[in-house]
């Protein structure tokens, strides 16, 4: 028996400069999880899927992640995603650094 499809996220790495980036309601990417959209139908997600991994003059290696709606937009449901999400933990730079001035 199958499980039940869960929401997800259609997630990758900028192909040139390594970022993670999130597929937007638009079809364009972002580097912002808030812009991600939502996927809450199994077919439309593998369809979306399927088109990313076409995309490889910029993007590579793209999945789809178990997501949740928050209050600013989506959010992941397993810890490996956030973890990404926030950036490289060893010292503050690149998506880390930005926070810390804001």
């Amino acid at each position: 028996m199958s499980r039940a499809f869960t929401p997800k996220i259609l997630t990758a790495n900028h192909l040139l400069e390594g970022d993670v980036i999130y597929l937007s309601a638009t079809g364009d990417w972002s580097r912002r999880i808030k812009d991600a959209v939502l996927l809450t139908d199994e077919t439309d997600a593998q369809h979306r899927l399927s088109r990313a991994n076409q995309q490889v003059d910029e993007i590579v290696g793209a999945y789809l992640v178990d997501a949740k709606a928050g209050e600013t937009g989506p959010e992941p449901t397993h810890f490996r995603e956030e973890f990404r999400r926030t950036g490289p933990s060893n010292y503050a730079h690149g998506k880390q650094a930005d926070l810390a001035g804001a």
